[in-house]
Protein backbone atom coordinates (compact mmCIF):
# COMPACT_ATOMS: atom_id res chain seq x y z
CA UNK A 1 0.00 0.00 0.00
CA UNK A 2 1.34 3.42 -0.96
CA UNK A 3 1.86 6.18 1.59
CA UNK A 4 -1.33 7.91 2.78
CA UNK A 5 -2.11 11.15 0.97
CA UNK A 6 -4.21 14.30 1.08
CA UNK A 7 -5.80 15.67 -2.10
CA UNK A 8 -6.41 19.43 -2.43
CA UNK A 9 -8.55 21.12 -5.10
CA UNK A 10 -9.94 24.62 -5.68
CA UNK A 11 -13.32 25.50 -7.15
CA UNK A 12 -14.92 28.75 -8.27
CA UNK A 13 -12.96 31.96 -8.75
CA UNK A 14 -9.68 33.11 -7.18
CA UNK A 15 -9.47 34.89 -3.85
CA UNK A 16 -6.42 36.23 -1.99
CA UNK A 17 -5.28 33.64 0.52
CA UNK A 18 -5.85 30.43 -1.46
CA UNK A 19 -2.12 29.78 -1.64
CA UNK A 20 -1.84 30.42 2.10
CA UNK A 21 -4.41 27.71 2.79
CA UNK A 22 -2.76 25.27 0.38
CA UNK A 23 0.69 25.97 1.82
CA UNK A 24 -0.46 25.57 5.43
CA UNK A 25 -2.35 22.33 4.76
CA UNK A 26 0.63 20.94 2.85
CA UNK A 27 3.13 21.79 5.59
CA UNK A 28 0.89 20.40 8.34
CA UNK A 29 0.39 17.03 6.64
CA UNK A 30 3.96 16.72 5.34
CA UNK A 31 5.05 16.87 8.98
CA UNK A 32 2.96 13.74 9.60
CA UNK A 33 4.55 11.91 6.66
CA UNK A 34 1.58 12.25 4.29
CA UNK A 35 1.91 12.84 0.58
CA UNK A 36 0.20 16.10 -0.34
CA UNK A 37 -1.32 16.20 -3.82
CA UNK A 38 -2.82 19.19 -5.57
CA UNK A 39 -5.37 18.57 -8.31
CA UNK A 40 -5.49 21.05 -11.18
CA UNK A 41 -8.83 22.18 -12.70
CA UNK A 42 -10.91 21.58 -9.58
CA UNK A 43 -13.56 18.87 -9.78
CA UNK A 44 -12.94 18.46 -13.49
CA UNK A 45 -9.72 16.65 -12.58
CA UNK A 46 -11.61 14.02 -10.55
CA UNK A 47 -13.44 12.92 -13.68
CA UNK A 48 -10.36 12.97 -15.91
CA UNK A 49 -8.66 9.68 -16.77
CA UNK A 50 -5.35 11.54 -16.81
CA UNK A 51 -5.67 14.18 -14.09
CA UNK A 52 -3.01 16.83 -13.70
CA UNK A 53 -1.54 16.35 -10.25
CA UNK A 54 0.98 18.52 -8.44
CA UNK A 55 2.81 16.83 -5.57
CA UNK A 56 3.95 19.27 -2.91
CA UNK A 57 7.17 19.26 -1.00
CA UNK A 58 8.04 21.70 1.77
CA UNK A 59 9.97 24.04 -0.51
CA UNK A 60 7.14 24.58 -2.98
CA UNK A 61 4.64 25.00 -0.14
CA UNK A 62 6.98 27.51 1.51
CA UNK A 63 7.37 29.57 -1.67
CA UNK A 64 3.67 30.17 -2.24
CA UNK A 65 2.13 30.97 1.14
CA UNK A 66 2.13 34.76 0.73
CA UNK A 67 1.39 34.89 -3.00
CA UNK A 68 -1.86 35.91 -4.63
CA UNK A 69 -3.73 33.71 -7.07
CA UNK A 70 -3.67 29.93 -6.82
CA UNK A 71 -0.84 27.53 -7.54
CA UNK A 72 -3.57 25.04 -8.50
CA UNK A 73 -5.51 25.81 -11.66
CA UNK A 74 -9.13 26.53 -10.74
CA UNK A 75 -12.37 25.59 -12.45
CA UNK A 76 -16.09 26.23 -12.06
CA UNK A 77 -16.82 22.75 -13.39
CA UNK A 78 -19.85 21.15 -11.73
CA UNK A 79 -20.22 17.39 -12.37
CA UNK A 80 -23.46 15.96 -13.70
CA UNK A 81 -23.39 12.35 -14.93
CA UNK A 82 -19.68 12.00 -15.63
CA UNK A 83 -17.85 8.83 -14.56
CA UNK A 84 -15.73 9.37 -11.45
CA UNK A 85 -12.07 8.37 -11.65
CA UNK A 86 -12.00 6.18 -8.54
CA UNK A 87 -8.44 5.01 -9.29
CA UNK A 88 -7.23 8.53 -8.45
CA UNK A 89 -8.23 7.91 -4.83
CA UNK A 90 -7.30 4.22 -4.66
CA UNK A 91 -3.88 4.40 -6.34
CA UNK A 92 -2.83 7.39 -4.23
CA UNK A 93 -4.33 6.07 -0.98
CA UNK A 94 -6.19 9.34 -0.45
CA UNK A 95 -7.51 9.74 3.09
CA UNK A 96 -8.71 13.34 2.93
CA UNK A 97 -10.18 15.55 0.21
CA UNK A 98 -9.64 19.25 0.98
CA UNK A 99 -11.83 21.51 -1.13
CA UNK A 100 -11.40 25.28 -1.26
CA UNK A 101 -14.28 27.34 -2.63
CA UNK A 102 -17.80 28.57 -2.08
CA UNK A 103 -20.95 26.73 -1.07
CA UNK A 104 -21.31 25.08 -4.50
CA UNK A 105 -17.84 23.60 -4.11
CA UNK A 106 -18.66 22.35 -0.62
CA UNK A 107 -21.88 20.67 -1.80
CA UNK A 108 -20.09 18.97 -4.69
CA UNK A 109 -17.33 17.67 -2.39
CA UNK A 110 -19.97 16.14 -0.12
CA UNK A 111 -21.67 14.40 -3.03
CA UNK A 112 -18.38 13.01 -4.34
CA UNK A 113 -17.30 11.56 -1.01
CA UNK A 114 -20.78 10.08 -0.61
CA UNK A 115 -20.45 8.39 -3.98
CA UNK A 116 -16.98 7.10 -3.11
CA UNK A 117 -18.35 5.58 0.09
CA UNK A 118 -20.89 3.60 -1.95
CA UNK A 119 -17.97 2.33 -4.02
CA UNK A 120 -16.24 1.12 -0.87
CA UNK A 121 -13.76 4.02 -0.79
CA UNK A 122 -13.92 5.79 2.55
CA UNK A 123 -12.26 9.22 2.71
CA UNK A 124 -12.90 12.33 4.78
CA UNK A 125 -13.67 15.68 3.19
CA UNK A 126 -13.18 19.09 4.79
CA UNK A 127 -14.05 22.33 3.02
CA UNK A 128 -12.38 25.73 3.41
CA UNK A 129 -14.95 28.47 2.63
CA UNK A 130 -13.67 31.15 0.27
CA UNK A 131 -15.21 34.15 -1.46
CA UNK A 132 -14.28 37.81 -1.81
CA UNK A 133 -18.04 38.52 -1.74
CA UNK A 134 -18.14 37.77 2.02
CA UNK A 135 -21.65 36.35 1.59
CA UNK A 136 -21.32 32.93 3.26
CA UNK A 137 -23.17 32.84 6.62
CA UNK A 138 -20.22 31.95 8.83
CA UNK A 139 -20.65 31.93 12.63
CA UNK A 140 -20.16 35.19 14.53
CA UNK A 141 -20.42 37.02 11.16
CA UNK A 142 -16.76 36.24 10.60
CA UNK A 143 -15.47 37.26 7.16
CA UNK A 144 -14.72 34.76 4.43
CA UNK A 145 -11.06 34.68 3.56
CA UNK A 146 -10.02 36.92 0.68
CA UNK A 147 -12.65 39.56 1.39
CA UNK A 148 -10.44 41.97 3.35
CA UNK A 149 -7.56 41.68 0.88
CA UNK A 150 -9.86 42.31 -2.09
CA UNK A 151 -11.41 45.26 -0.25
CA UNK A 152 -7.95 46.64 0.53
CA UNK A 153 -6.98 46.46 -3.16
CA UNK A 154 -10.31 48.02 -4.12
CA UNK A 155 -9.73 50.88 -1.67
CA UNK A 156 -6.26 51.46 -3.13
CA UNK A 157 -7.70 51.80 -6.64
CA UNK A 158 -10.78 53.59 -5.32
CA UNK A 159 -8.79 56.32 -3.58
CA UNK A 160 -6.78 56.92 -6.74
CA UNK A 161 -10.03 57.21 -8.71
CA UNK A 162 -11.46 59.67 -6.21
CA UNK A 163 -8.29 61.76 -6.39
CA UNK A 164 -8.65 61.82 -10.18
CA UNK A 165 -12.25 63.00 -9.81
CA UNK A 166 -11.20 65.80 -7.45
CA UNK A 167 -8.22 66.81 -9.59
CA UNK A 168 -10.17 66.74 -12.86
CA UNK A 169 -13.44 68.08 -11.42
CA UNK A 170 -15.55 65.31 -12.90
CA UNK A 171 -17.38 62.14 -11.88
CA UNK A 172 -16.72 58.44 -12.13
CA UNK A 173 -19.37 55.75 -12.16
CA UNK A 174 -17.76 52.66 -10.67
CA UNK A 175 -18.91 49.07 -10.34
CA UNK A 176 -17.39 46.33 -8.22
CA UNK A 177 -17.84 42.60 -7.69
CA UNK A 178 -20.40 41.05 -5.37
CA UNK A 179 -22.89 38.73 -7.02
CA UNK A 180 -25.58 38.62 -4.32
CA UNK A 181 -24.42 40.92 -1.52
CA UNK A 182 -22.91 44.38 -1.35
CA UNK A 183 -20.19 43.85 1.27
CA UNK A 184 -17.31 44.67 -1.08
CA UNK A 185 -18.96 47.75 -2.55
CA UNK A 186 -20.04 48.93 0.90
CA UNK A 187 -16.53 48.51 2.32
CA UNK A 188 -14.82 50.29 -0.57
CA UNK A 189 -17.31 53.17 -0.83
CA UNK A 190 -17.34 53.80 2.92
CA UNK A 191 -13.55 53.68 3.14
CA UNK A 192 -13.11 56.05 0.19
CA UNK A 193 -15.76 58.55 1.38
CA UNK A 194 -17.71 58.20 -1.87
CA UNK A 195 -20.77 60.45 -2.03
CA UNK A 196 -22.93 57.61 -3.40
CA UNK A 197 -22.98 53.84 -3.04
CA UNK A 198 -25.71 51.58 -4.35
CA UNK A 199 -25.97 48.00 -3.10
CA UNK A 200 -28.79 45.49 -3.59
CA UNK A 201 -29.66 45.42 0.12
CA UNK A 202 -30.87 49.03 -0.13
CA UNK A 203 -33.83 47.87 -2.21
CA UNK A 204 -35.64 46.04 0.58
CA UNK A 205 -38.80 48.12 0.10
CA UNK A 206 -38.85 48.53 -3.66
CA UNK A 207 -37.81 46.69 -6.81
CA UNK A 208 -34.48 47.40 -8.52
CA UNK A 209 -34.67 49.16 -11.87
CA UNK A 210 -32.14 50.94 -14.05
CA UNK A 211 -34.17 54.13 -13.76
CA UNK A 212 -33.98 54.14 -9.95
CA UNK A 213 -30.24 53.49 -9.94
CA UNK A 214 -29.64 56.27 -12.46
CA UNK A 215 -31.75 58.74 -10.46
CA UNK A 216 -29.87 57.85 -7.27
CA UNK A 217 -26.55 58.65 -8.97
CA UNK A 218 -27.90 61.92 -10.35
CA UNK A 219 -29.37 62.76 -6.93
CA UNK A 220 -25.83 62.69 -5.57
CA UNK A 221 -24.54 64.80 -8.46
CA UNK A 222 -27.22 67.43 -7.89
CA UNK A 223 -26.62 67.55 -4.13
CA UNK A 224 -22.89 68.08 -4.67
CA UNK A 225 -23.60 70.81 -7.24
CA UNK A 226 -25.86 72.57 -4.72
CA UNK A 227 -22.90 72.56 -2.31
CA UNK A 228 -20.52 73.70 -5.08
CA UNK A 229 -18.68 70.35 -5.20
CA UNK A 230 -18.22 69.44 -8.84
CA UNK A 231 -16.76 65.96 -8.57
CA UNK A 232 -17.40 62.56 -7.04
CA UNK A 233 -17.57 58.81 -7.45
CA UNK A 234 -20.74 56.71 -7.41
CA UNK A 235 -20.07 53.04 -6.67
CA UNK A 236 -22.65 50.43 -7.73
CA UNK A 237 -22.41 46.80 -6.68
CA UNK A 238 -22.74 44.25 -9.47
CA UNK A 239 -25.29 42.57 -7.20
CA UNK A 240 -27.68 45.30 -8.32
CA UNK A 241 -27.52 43.67 -11.76
CA UNK A 242 -27.90 40.18 -10.33
CA UNK A 243 -31.03 41.13 -8.40
CA UNK A 244 -32.78 42.85 -11.28
CA UNK A 245 -35.72 41.09 -12.96
CA UNK A 246 -35.13 39.77 -16.48
CA UNK A 247 -37.41 42.48 -17.84
CA UNK A 248 -34.92 45.11 -16.64
CA UNK A 249 -31.84 43.24 -17.88
CA UNK A 250 -33.42 42.97 -21.32
CA UNK A 251 -33.55 46.77 -21.47
CA UNK A 252 -29.77 47.01 -21.71
CA UNK A 253 -29.75 44.74 -24.80
CA UNK A 254 -27.13 42.37 -23.39
CA UNK A 255 -27.44 38.62 -23.95
CA UNK A 256 -25.90 37.20 -20.80
CA UNK A 257 -24.06 33.91 -20.74
CA UNK A 258 -24.43 31.69 -17.68
CA UNK A 259 -21.93 29.60 -15.71
CA UNK A 260 -22.31 25.94 -14.71
CA UNK A 261 -24.21 26.96 -11.58
CA UNK A 262 -26.80 29.00 -13.49
CA UNK A 263 -25.40 32.39 -12.49
CA UNK A 264 -25.17 35.19 -15.11
CA UNK A 265 -21.53 35.65 -16.08
CA UNK A 266 -21.44 39.30 -15.14
CA UNK A 267 -17.68 39.35 -15.64
CA UNK A 268 -18.26 39.26 -19.39
CA UNK A 269 -19.74 42.77 -19.41
CA UNK A 270 -18.78 46.11 -17.89
CA UNK A 271 -21.53 47.11 -15.50
CA UNK A 272 -19.83 50.49 -14.98
CA UNK A 273 -19.97 51.22 -18.72
CA UNK A 274 -23.68 50.41 -18.89
CA UNK A 275 -24.58 52.51 -15.86
CA UNK A 276 -22.38 55.40 -16.96
CA UNK A 277 -23.98 55.51 -20.41
CA UNK A 278 -27.45 55.49 -18.85
CA UNK A 279 -26.45 58.29 -16.47
CA UNK A 280 -25.00 60.34 -19.33
CA UNK A 281 -28.15 59.81 -21.37
CA UNK A 282 -30.33 61.05 -18.51
CA UNK A 283 -28.06 64.02 -17.78
CA UNK A 284 -28.32 65.05 -21.43
CA UNK A 285 -32.14 64.84 -21.27
CA UNK A 286 -32.09 67.05 -18.17
CA UNK A 287 -29.65 69.53 -19.71
CA UNK A 288 -27.13 69.05 -16.89
CA UNK A 289 -23.50 69.38 -17.96
CA UNK A 290 -21.58 66.80 -15.90
CA UNK A 291 -18.83 64.60 -17.28
CA UNK A 292 -18.56 61.06 -15.94
CA UNK A 293 -16.40 58.07 -16.84
CA UNK A 294 -16.81 54.36 -16.07
CA UNK A 295 -14.43 52.37 -13.86
CA UNK A 296 -14.89 48.61 -13.47
CA UNK A 297 -13.37 47.02 -10.37
CA UNK A 298 -13.32 43.38 -11.37
CA UNK A 299 -10.77 40.65 -11.75
CA UNK A 300 -7.89 42.80 -10.51
CA UNK A 301 -9.22 42.30 -6.97
CA UNK A 302 -9.16 38.51 -7.00
CA UNK A 303 -5.47 37.65 -7.32
CA UNK A 304 -3.76 40.40 -5.34
CA UNK A 305 -1.41 39.42 -2.54
CA UNK A 306 -3.25 38.70 0.71
CA UNK A 307 -2.90 41.31 3.44
CA UNK A 308 -1.86 40.41 6.97
CA UNK A 309 -5.44 39.76 8.10
CA UNK A 310 -5.99 37.07 5.48
CA UNK A 311 -2.50 35.61 5.89
CA UNK A 312 -3.33 34.98 9.54
CA UNK A 313 -6.89 33.79 8.90
CA UNK A 314 -5.87 31.41 6.10
CA UNK A 315 -3.01 29.99 8.16
CA UNK A 316 -5.44 29.30 11.03
CA UNK A 317 -7.96 27.72 8.64
CA UNK A 318 -5.27 25.52 7.08
CA UNK A 319 -4.16 24.33 10.51
CA UNK A 320 -7.83 23.89 11.37
CA UNK A 321 -8.20 21.40 8.52
CA UNK A 322 -5.55 19.20 10.16
CA UNK A 323 -7.17 19.62 13.58
CA UNK A 324 -10.63 18.57 12.37
CA UNK A 325 -9.19 15.64 10.40
CA UNK A 326 -7.32 14.41 13.46
CA UNK A 327 -10.58 14.63 15.41
CA UNK A 328 -12.32 12.44 12.83
CA UNK A 329 -14.53 15.21 11.41
CA UNK A 330 -15.76 15.03 7.80
CA UNK A 331 -18.36 16.58 5.51
CA UNK A 332 -17.92 20.00 7.09
CA UNK A 333 -16.48 23.45 6.60
CA UNK A 334 -13.63 24.64 8.78
CA UNK A 335 -14.35 27.95 10.53
CA UNK A 336 -12.45 30.12 12.99
CA UNK A 337 -14.13 32.58 15.33
CA UNK A 338 -12.78 35.96 16.43
CA UNK A 339 -10.68 34.22 19.10
CA UNK A 340 -9.12 31.87 16.56
CA UNK A 341 -11.02 28.83 17.84
CA UNK A 342 -11.68 26.16 15.20
CA UNK A 343 -15.14 24.67 14.84
CA UNK A 344 -16.73 22.52 12.12
CA UNK A 345 -19.72 23.95 10.25
CA UNK A 346 -21.90 21.38 8.50
CA UNK A 347 -23.86 22.34 5.40
CA UNK A 348 -27.03 20.99 7.02
CA UNK A 349 -26.72 23.76 9.62
CA UNK A 350 -26.98 26.56 7.06
CA UNK A 351 -28.99 25.00 4.20
CA UNK A 352 -32.73 25.48 3.84
CA UNK A 353 -35.22 22.68 3.09
CA UNK A 354 -34.26 22.88 -0.60
CA UNK A 355 -30.55 22.51 0.09
CA UNK A 356 -29.83 26.17 -0.69
CA UNK A 357 -27.71 28.50 1.40
CA UNK A 358 -29.10 32.00 1.77
CA UNK A 359 -26.34 34.59 1.21
CA UNK A 360 -25.24 36.73 4.13
CA UNK A 361 -26.27 40.27 3.25
CA UNK A 362 -25.19 43.70 4.42
CA UNK A 363 -27.36 44.60 7.40
CA UNK A 364 -28.55 48.00 6.27
CA UNK A 365 -30.35 48.53 9.58
CA UNK A 366 -27.16 48.13 11.61
CA UNK A 367 -25.59 51.15 13.28
CA UNK A 368 -22.50 50.69 11.07
CA UNK A 369 -24.56 50.97 7.89
CA UNK A 370 -26.66 53.85 9.16
CA UNK A 371 -23.55 55.82 10.15
CA UNK A 372 -21.87 55.22 6.77
CA UNK A 373 -25.04 56.14 4.87
CA UNK A 374 -24.98 59.50 6.70
CA UNK A 375 -21.75 60.23 4.81
CA UNK A 376 -23.51 60.00 1.43
CA UNK A 377 -24.62 63.02 -0.59
CA UNK A 378 -28.14 62.99 -2.03
CA UNK A 379 -31.17 65.19 -2.50
CA UNK A 380 -33.62 65.42 0.40
CA UNK A 381 -36.73 67.50 1.04
CA UNK A 382 -34.63 70.39 2.35
CA UNK A 383 -32.89 70.59 -1.04
CA UNK A 384 -35.98 70.84 -3.25
CA UNK A 385 -35.86 74.60 -3.78
CA UNK A 386 -32.17 74.63 -4.72
CA UNK A 387 -32.53 71.47 -6.80
CA UNK A 388 -35.12 73.15 -9.05
CA UNK A 389 -32.20 74.88 -10.73
CA UNK A 390 -31.33 71.48 -12.25
CA UNK A 391 -34.57 69.44 -12.37
CA UNK A 392 -38.25 70.33 -12.57
CA UNK A 393 -39.35 67.67 -10.09
CA UNK A 394 -36.77 67.39 -7.28
CA UNK A 395 -38.88 64.79 -5.46
CA UNK A 396 -38.10 62.36 -8.31
CA UNK A 397 -34.46 62.54 -7.18
CA UNK A 398 -35.12 62.32 -3.46
CA UNK A 399 -32.89 59.40 -2.43
CA UNK A 400 -35.15 58.16 0.35
CA UNK A 401 -38.29 58.41 -1.76
CA UNK A 402 -36.68 56.46 -4.60
CA UNK A 403 -36.00 53.59 -2.18
CA UNK A 404 -39.67 53.43 -1.13
CA UNK A 405 -41.33 53.79 -4.55
CA UNK A 406 -44.05 51.28 -5.32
Amino acid sequence: MSKKSVLILCGGGPAPGINTVISTVAKAFLKNNYRVLGLHEGFKGIFDENPQIKEFDFFHADRIFSRGGSTLIMSRFKPKNEKLNTSLFIDNNVKLLVSIGGDDTASTANRITGFLKKEGISIANIHVPKTIDNDLPLPDRNPTFGFHSAKDEGVRIGNTTYEDARTSQNWFVMSTMGRSAGHLAFGIAASCHYPMMIIPEMFDRTSITFDKVVRMVISSMIKRKIENINYGVALISEGVFHNMPDSELNKCDIKFTYDDHGHPELGNVSKAHIFNMLVQKKLKELGIDIKSRPVELGYELRCCRPIGFDLTLCTVLGLGVKKLFDEGKSGCMVTANSRGEITPLFLSEIQDENGKIAPRLVDINSELAELCFQNLFHVGEDDYENAKKYVDNPSDYDFNKILTEK
